[in-house]
């Protein structure tokens, strides 16, 4: 049975490893992103990007999902199809190249819309590339991936 909140939410409260894989309740894992993140846009471009560097996509997909499940309308596709990449790198990471090719080419699919204007200097247009190769050769993606976030960085 799943942890919950005082609302009745799941919680995330089973230790993880650096791939988010879950592990036995009392074993030692990664620290993991709380149920209640909230970081505006900017700083958690920045925190997802930092994750993604240090090879836990995972937790990158955490940031990126608390951004997507707090957004505006208009940027919600954004953020879920930005979420959706970490997910597959998450995938690649884990070994598993048919969930991986999924993920990454339904995200790239969800951030096309975004690609002429996108909003906080996302680089939508290299993200898309990046998840479009890496689906079409899952099987070749072992090794970290380097992705950037945004033109910024």
């Amino acid at each position: 049975m799943r942890d919950r909140d005082e609302t009745g939410r799941a919680r995330n409260a089973r230790p993880r490893d650096a791939y988010g894989r879950p592990l036995p309740h009392g074993a030692a894992g990664e620290p993991t992103m709380p149920d209640d993140l909230e970081l505006p846009p900017p700083e958690a471009l920045n925190e997802a990007q930092r994750l993604l560097d240090a090879d836990r996509p995972f937790h990158a997909h955490e940031v990126l999902e608390a951004v997507w499940k707090a957004a505006p309308d208009p940027e919600r596709e954004l953020w879920r199809g930005l979420a959706q990449v970490a997910v597959g790198i998450t995938h690649l990471r884990r070994g598993n190249p048919r969930g991986a090719k999924a993920l990454l080419a339904r995200a790239a699919d969800r951030l096309e819309p975004y690609a002429a204007h996108p909003p906080y200097e996302i680089d939508a247009h290299g993200i898309i590339h990046t998840a479009r190769a890496l689906a079409a050769r899952p099987e070749e993606s072992t090794d970290p991936v380097r992705l950037t976030l945004t033109r910024s960085t």
